[in-house]
């Protein structure tokens, strides 16, 4: 039965209602039609839908009702850490002092918010082991981008911008990475991965020359895996006169327990909407902040946020920067909210995040192994990878595990990521959850194991039970259908 929470909204239109009703204004309207070139102005009104009151509000309901978010189950996204976010962080970001200043007010008038900043920057120095810290790009691959013209500009300061234009990045790598090196105007080369899932040191050297920009590198890797040969992979790569660069995505895994400043590496970007627990998917707002050493702070975007005597002030002035890479000084509220959820767990708490999201991994690995090919048999961190291979010889992919997993009210796993492992599901469980919902997740996974030797074409048809169910997802890609058509 179609009802009205299922239609579209264009569907319950009927023209003349209203969903809202305003007095006539007595404001002088300001007359555009001399202000704006003819071709901005409409030929005819927009088709707007025409609903009353109720049905509107009925409609954006049932709408988030059918929305999946980590507060209503369980998100084990690997790759991307989805992880619970303290509604009172959100408080904090709403406070008046923060909510009601603007971008362009003297800095004078918000040395409150710049001193949040300012310190948020003290903090991810000591998390990151970097000398210096630029809260502007607005999320991770901006932050991996602004890493990059900050490689282009050292190697250029030193003479050698023609020469090294390739950057180097492991197969196992976020697909972010060869794309932001590209953007950046890099060529790249792809090291390949050795039978224990790190980076073949022995790859690396035949690809190391004096062409070489840097390598982009993930420690714990895309497999959940710890590079135990990175010291010898810093050195390498700074004997051929190339900088390290370390993509933040997976630091949950070492909060508090290393940092890539240790590690060897020269850029870092963080990713704070997932480690430091700030809202995340939905297309953003996010963080990607840039830490660098101090023979890299030059090149930083400006404008930079310093303590001068007792003010903190906005610094552009110097002379070697990459410029602006964001809008004023980064997502402000964003940051505010990676800044009290810092502040809250401490350093203790940090390295308890990290401990509780290895041990979940761990310990969900270890229960699923009897049910599902583990490619890489050491001890992961954050994350690990499944293969569904034994599935497939049964006629079951990958795809039809994560489809299914909706019907037992989990939000699926990524899939066919890291490209290097077939059929591979890539699980993080986060530090955030309860092992009953470990264990709940883990029992969903083994009874579709025995689905596939039992019914396979049960999963061919998954999900059985969502209101939308499978979809052409080829013609999806290909030919989607934007706009509502009578």
């Amino acid at each position: 039965m179609t009802t009205s929470n299922t239609k579209l909204i264009f569907e319950q239109s009927r023209s003349g209602r209203r969903a809202f009703s305003l007095l006539e204004s007595d404001v002088e309207v300001f007359d555009l039609t001399e202000e704006l070139p003819e071709h901005l102005f409409r030929k005819k009104a927009a088709e707007l839908p025409e609903v009353s009151e109720l049905q509107l509000m009925r409609h954006y309901t049932a709408l988030a009702n059918k929305n999946f978010g980590i507060e209503t189950g369980f998100y084990p996204l690997g790759s991307c850490t989805m992880k619970y976010n303290p509604k009172v962080n959100e408080d904090i970001a709403r406070m008046d002092g923060f909510m009601h200043i603007h971008p362009l007010q003297d800095p004078a008038t918000v040395q409150g918010a710049l001193k949040v900043m300012y310190d948020l920057q003290e903090d991810l120095k000591q998390v990151t082991g970097m000398d210096d810290i630029s809260l502007q790009p607005a999320a991770g691959a901006q932050g991996e981008w602004a890493g990059l013209l900050i490689f282009k500009a050292y190697h250029e300061k030193n003479g050698e911008g023609n020469q090294r234009k390739t950057i180097l990045v492991p197969d196992s790598a976020h697909g972010t990475n060869p794309a932001s090196a590209a953007v950046a105007g890099y060529n790249v080369v792809q090291i390949k991965s050795n039978e224990k899932g790190t980076v073949g040191v022995e790859a690396l050297k035949a690809a190391l020359g004096p062409d070489t920009a840097g390598l982009m590198l993930t420690n714990p890797n895309t497999l959940g895996l710890f590079e135990i040969d990175i010291v010898e992979i810093a050195e390498l790569v700074h004997e051929a006169g190339g900088l390290l660069y370390y993509d933040g995505a997976n630091a949950n895994a070492i909060l508090g327990k290393s940092t890539p400043g240790e590690m060897g590496f020269d850029v870092v970007h963080l990713n704070l909407h997932k480690s430091f627990s700030t809202p995340h998917g939905g297309g953003g707002p996010g963080s990607g902040p840039i830490g660098v050493k101090k023979y890299l702070s030059p090149f930083l975007p400006v404008p930079r946020i310093e303590k001068q005597k007792n003010l903190y002030v906005l610094n552009s002035d110097y002379e070697d920067t990459i410029g602006r890479v964001k809008g004023y000084f980064g997502n402000f509220g964003v940051n505010v909210r990676a800044y009290a959820y810092i502040k809250s767990m401490g350093a203790e708490g940090l390295q308890q995040v990290s401990e509780d999201a290895v041990l979940n991994a761990n310990y969900l690995k270890a229960r699923l192994s009897e049910y599902y090919d583990t490619p890489y048999k050491q001890h992961c961190k954050h994350e690990f990878v499944l293969s569904g291979l034994r599935q497939k010889r049964k006629g079951v992919r990958t795809l039809d595990i994560a489809k299914r997993l909706l019907d037992y009210g989990f939000y699926a796993p990524t899939v066919y990521f890291p490209l290097i492992v077939e059929e591979s599901i890539m699980i993080e469980p986060t530090e955030t959850e309860a092992k009953e919902t470990l264990d709940e997740f883990v029992e969903a996974m083994i009874e579709i194991a025995k689905e596939v030797e039992e019914d396979p074409d049960l999963l061919h048809d998954a999900p059985l039970t969502k209101s939308v169910r499978r979809l052409d997802e080829v013609m999806a890609a290909r030919k989607p259908k934007v706009i509502y058509q009578d």
